[in-house]
């Protein structure tokens, strides 16, 4: 799939409408329905129950009738991502009522602030909406992280007056409902809620021509619990039986003997035509007829799917224009347990083909799930390795993860797109250590693999190489224009390429015209990953600050409009540009907005380990120069002495050795500006401490009488006469921070 674009599939979009309730054996169920319309606006509507307790029946019974807009999402395991749960969410409500384009763009960055960012502006969004809603999520028991159960969470306080939230469950959501229940904002149906009553049970075998005395009844629902689908079940198999006291007595309720009565009872009467189809088409979680006729090698499966929907096989339209259905996901899983008896060599081909089929309608989702179900790493390596760029600018590193984490180590180390994939995963988390594990196992695979050799597996094992910066600034710049030559075109890769040359130019002191030129290429080609844009403005605003000329403001400016316009200011490696618009602040007198920026860059960085050398030094010695004009010499010293520890992995980075040494002299100048000796400015960090001069001398390895003597001196050099009045005067100096 392209980068440069996103084209909703229509699985997607069918996700969206609400399901209709199956025609066959449909019993409304009004008490139900009045109970959940009368929850109070703005209150939980939760349906956990077991599969096969008409949850979503029910739901969409109710839904129908409710007179606000319905957004429906049926949850997958993909889902699983919070981006893109969120996404789904935006999506459907923009349906109703277009919402706000921030919403969207603080999703469209590889690690996503969802509640510092994306929540935030959902909920401020959707107080403008003109009209209230319900949106439905269904099937949230396959939410299992707690990223994901936490937007669901953070979607109730996002929800203005009128509109309501309603789940669908096989089991209590890990959500706070005690406080919900506590607070009369819960209102919930439960598998006994939705256990059929007599009389319910009674209608759903009138519709299906049958009448039942009361004490078969009691029998049935004895066995059954009121499980409607066991129920239901049983009607269809009652349907041939005459000794109908019998048929009860040996007809059991459990999940096991259901699905065994399905494939024994209920199967065994379909044509051989339809059954073959059904168990085949059982891969799907979704079906169409164009897709069912590329998996199947069939024809007019769109007719035979209309036509199945309106029997008794559970297959449930998706849309009211019969083109999406889905089987009852009991049912599906039986008939994956026959595919499996009866034809276990044909399940792989059977998912290859559903893989082909969604990668050529640009839906990689389904495409690498298909492929990873199809035994077929190398394909789904190639497909996530492809996915990469999008996905990491979408906000979608959560699924990259979970489709690696499908596969075992030895697979991911035989495979280039695997092992590159997990490298980049590394990269975007600031895990400098993992990345570099992985781009070697990379590069190992791609020349045992070199008889098949893929150009742009050799680009990306260039690319990535080059952006761990473990081989200096120069090598980095040749791997990165290399690499460059290898990706075409509209590469959304080439905008890191243009970053990594203007950087490796900058930074080793050569050209400084062609580093510009590329970093207003990378500016110009990232209009799709914002946080390489953002990147690329910051260098080139230190490239100009280099220069001694003016501008560098209007660059700085534009990149804190990218952290502001997609909500990057959690991402980690965003630390340098939050660190030159500390310095910028603190240039102009801005203190408080100077410090809290220097702060969280500091706490970005922290976040990292054994990231790139190059690029941790570049923050920390802008971020000391910050430090510096703030009057904090002793954080500044401290940041160059780590800066220069960093250094030492990559000499040929020119520039910053010099910016380091110019950065410290200015320090040192100030320190000797007060006559202070190093000895004493040792001594000075320990004042504002409650160690006594004893203590002290313990902690530097010197006599009690030298620190004493060492203490007087600073008095007399500050021109105070006191301990703390010495504290205070370095201080204002900026030899002591302020909360030294």
């Amino acid at each position: 799939m392209s980068a440069h674009q996103e084209t909703p599939s229509s699985t997607q979009a069918a996700q969206r409408e609400v399901p209709r309730p199956q025609a066959a054996g449909l019993v409304r169920r009004p008490r139900l329905v009045a109970r959940m319309a009368s929850v109070p606006d703005g209150a939980l509507l939760l349906v956990a129950a077991p599969a096969g307790y008409g949850k979503t029946t029910v739901l969409s019974e109710w839904a129908a009738e409710d007179p606000r807009a319905v957004a429906w999402i049926s949850l997958g395991e993909r889902h699983d991502d919070p981006a893109l749960l969120l996404a789904s969410v935006v999506g459907a409500l923009s349906e109703i009522d277009p919402i706000e384009p921030a919403v969207a763009e603080a999703l469209d960055v590889p690690l996503p602030s969802i509640e510092g960012v994306v929540l935030p502006r959902l909920a401020a969004a959707l107080e403008g909406q003109r009209q209230p809603f319900v949106l439905v999520l269904d099937d949230v028991h396959v939410l299992a992280s707690e990223e994901a159960v936490s937007v669901v969470a953070g979607l109730l306080d996002c929800l203005p007056a009128g509109s309501q939230l309603a789940l669908a469950a096989r089991a209590e959501p890990a959500l706070p409902l005690g406080r919900l229940r506590a607070n009369r904002h819960l209102v919930e149906l439960g598998r006994d809620d939705l256990a059929m009553t007599h009389g319910e049970t009674a209608r759903v075998y009138g519709e299906m021509g049958r009448e039942l005395s009361a004490a078969q009844l009691d029998a049935l629902l004895k066995r059954t619990e009121g499980w409607p689908a066991a129920l239901y079940l049983a009607g269809l198999a009652l349907g041939a039986q005459k000794d109908l006291d019998r048929a009860l007595a040996e007809f059991a309720g459990d999940d096991r003997f259901v699905v065994d009565y399905l494939r024994d009872v209920f199967l065994a009467g379909m044509p051989p035509a339809d059954l073959r189809f059904a168990t085949r088409a059982s891969i799907l979680d979704r079906l169409s007829g164009p897709l069912c006729d590329a998996v199947l090698g069939d024809s007019g499966s769109g007719g035979r799917l209309r036509k199945l929907s309106r029997s008794n096989l559970l297959l449930t339209p998706l849309d009211h224009r019969d083109e999406w259905f889905r089987f009852h996901g009991l049912l599906r899983e039986m008939l994956i347990s026959e595919l499996r008896r009866a034809e276990a060599d044909a399940e792989p081909e059977l998912h290859r083909r559903a893989s082909a089929w969604y990668s050529r309608h640009d839906d990689p989702d389904h495409a690498i799930d298909h492929a990873i179900a199809a035994g077929d790493p190398a394909a789904a390596g190639d497909l996530i390795w492809d996915s990469v760029p999008f996905y990491n600018s979408h906000g979608r590193v959560a699924t990259i993860e979970r489709w690696l984490e499908r596969f075992d180590e030895g697979t991911l180390a035989a495979h280039p797109g695997l092992a590159l994939a997990a490298a980049q995963s590394g990269l975007t988390r600031g895990d400098g250590e993992t990345a570099e594990r992985w781009i070697a196992v990379a590069e190992a695979a791609s020349r045992a693999s070199s008889e098949r050799a893929d150009p742009l597996m050799e680009a990306g094992a260039l690319l990535a190489r080059a952006t761990t910066g473990r081989e200096g600034v120069v090598e980095m710049g040749r791997k990165a224009r290399r690499a460059y030559d290898l990706y075409p075109e509209d590469s959304a890769w080439r905008s890191v390429c243009c970053l990594l040359q203007g950087v490796s130019l900058h930074l080793s002191g050569g050209d400084a015209g062609a580093a510009r030129a590329l970093l207003e290429e990378g500016t110009r080609r990232a209009a799709v990953a914002p946080n390489v844009q953002a990147l690329c403005l910051a260098q080139q605003a230190l490239l100009v600050m280099d220069s001694g000329e003016q501008g560098a403001t209007g660059f700085v400016l534009l990149a804190r409009a990218q952290l502001e316009r997609y909500g990057l200011w959690e991402y980690p490696t965003v630390a340098l540009v939050i660190a030159i618009l500390a310095g910028v602040h603190a240039r102009d007198g801005q203190v408080e907005a100077a410090g809290n920026e220097a702060a969280a860059a500091a706490r970005l960085l922290s976040k990292t380990r054994d990231f790139i050398w190059w690029y941790d030094a570049e923050a920390r010695i802008v971020l000391a120069r910050a430090h510096q004009r703030l009057g904090d010499a002793p954080r500044a010293r401290e940041l160059l002495a780590e800066a220069e520890r960093r250094l030492e992995q990559t000499p040929d980075a020119v520039l910053l050795a010099a910016w380091l040494q110019e950065t410290r002299a200015a320090l040192d100048q100030a320190a000797a500006d007060t006559g202070l000796t190093r000895a004493e400015l040792r001594i000075l960090q320990f004042l504002p401490t409650h160690l006594s001069f004893r203590e002290i001398a313990e902690q530097t390895h010197v006599s009690p009488n030298t620190v004493k003597t060492q203490a007087q001196a600073i008095y007399r050099k500050l021109e105070v006469s006191a301990r703390t009045e010495a504290v205070d005067a370095a201080r204002r100096a900026g030899l002591l921070a302020e909360d030294a």
